[in-house]
């Protein structure tokens, strides 16, 4: 069993909130105040999930530098009040930095859900034709 430490457990609470205040100011039309609040609390969450010296590593990775940039300058974009352009760059920061990810969760959703539309369809997202 994985032990959890109690600031990996404020970290799971802070990024929810960060999650929260990200989608209730996409609904209240890109509110920057929201935003940019749901901006800092995921990211602060993140760091304390997984710590500090294992977000730097995974941001700064030299082949996630691309998507790193456009993801923290979105991150600064929306703090500078333009937030429709930064959540766009987000968006796609954030595509480029976990586009490794998809596939393996994918993978993992097809087989917890075997229902059998729902699994052929992640089968093919993740995009392996193979029906084993």
């Amino acid at each position: 069993m994985i032990s959890i430490t109690e600031w990996q457990k404020i970290g799971v609470g802070v990024t929810g909130f960060g999650i929260f205040f990200i989608l209730f100011g996409t609904l209240l039309y890109f509110d920057s105040v929201l935003l940019a609040f749901g901006n800092l609390l995921f990211l602060t969450g993140l760091s304390l999930i997984i710590g500090l010296n294992k977000t730097f590593r995974f941001f700064f990775q030299r082949r996630k530098l691309k998507g790193t940039s456009f993801f923290l300058g979105g991150v600064v974009i929306v703090l500078l009040r333009w937030p429709l352009l930064g959540m766009f760059l987000e968006i796609y920061g954030f595509f480029s930095l976990f586009k490794g990810f998809f596939p393996v969760a994918f993978s993992f959703l097809g087989n917890v859900y075997n229902i059998p539309f729902l699994s052929e369809l992640f089968r093919r997202l993740q995009g392996t034709g193979s029906m084993v």
